[in-house]
């Protein structure tokens, strides 16, 4: 757990969920660790297999035995290089030459050819399957590490577009106003509205109480009645 991490547990808050393109980002990480892991992998049982080759029987410890020891990694190297430099190249949208790819290429038919001439020479399928698999993977993974790496670049632009755009949506949508509770009409106030608005032409009923004043079927009654009595009071 990150010192921040543990900061925030320790304040009872919740720590920061990554958004959408740190996810991608991480993902990325983790397949460009998992094709090169491949690619090593491949290249290390390859190296056996291409010693025992360009020693030809030579007896072991001699310096012919040594030396043969030095082959594949020259080969494997200058792979790594090319496809090292096609990672950076392809981040940027740079394009490479011709001869980088003829080199790709190159290495990768040797190592091939180095690891299946003996299966080839003896006629031995099993063994040609066997030792076709590793050259083979490596030069797949070399060809798909470059163009993943590149497709997971577009993903993390994608990813943080999409959050902007959801942040602004955010931002610009209208807020509601907050609604204030409506304050209570008293039976004076009502009785108020009515006196208001009464002449000696009407003829004062709750139904006629209810239209002038809004109030309800219950209290119209009561203001009726009061009204009534106020005006019956005034006029004698």
């Amino acid at each position: 757990m990150s010192a921040r991490q543990s900061s925030a547990a320790g304040d009872g808050r919740v720590p920061p969920v990554p958004g959408p393109a740190e996810s991608v980002e991480q993902v990325r990480r983790q397949v460009d660790r998992l094709c090169w892991s491949g690619i090593l992998l491949g290249l290390a049982f390859t190296m056996t297999n291409v010693q025992r080759f360009a020693a030809a029987g030579s007896p072991v410890g001699s310096l012919q035995w040594w030396a043969a020891w030095l082959l594949d990694p020259m080969v494997s190297l200058v792979l790594l290089a090319i496809l090292r430099a096609e990672q950076v190249t392809a981040r940027y949208g740079v394009r490479t030459g011709g001869w980088v790819r003829t080199a790709k290429w190159f290495t990768l038919a040797a190592t091939y050819v180095m690891n299946t001439w003996d299966a080839f020479a003896a006629g031995h399928t099993a063994m040609v399957v066997l030792h076709s698999v590793p050259p083979l993977v490596v030069f797949v993974a070399a060809e798909a590490v470059t163009d993943l790496r590149d497709k997971l670049t577009e993903a993390i632009r994608a990813a943080h577009e999409h959050q902007a755009d959801t942040v602004a949506d955010t931002v610009a949508e209208p807020v509601e106003p907050v609604r204030t509770a409506a304050r209570r009409i008293s039976f004076d106030e009502y009785l108020q509205r009515a006196r208001d608005v009464w002449t000696p032409e009407v003829t004062i009923s709750p139904a006629w109480i209810r239209q002038v004043t809004g109030c309800s079927r219950g209290l119209s009654s009561r203001l009726s009645a009061a009204l009534a009595s106020e005006v019956g009071e005034g006029e004698a």
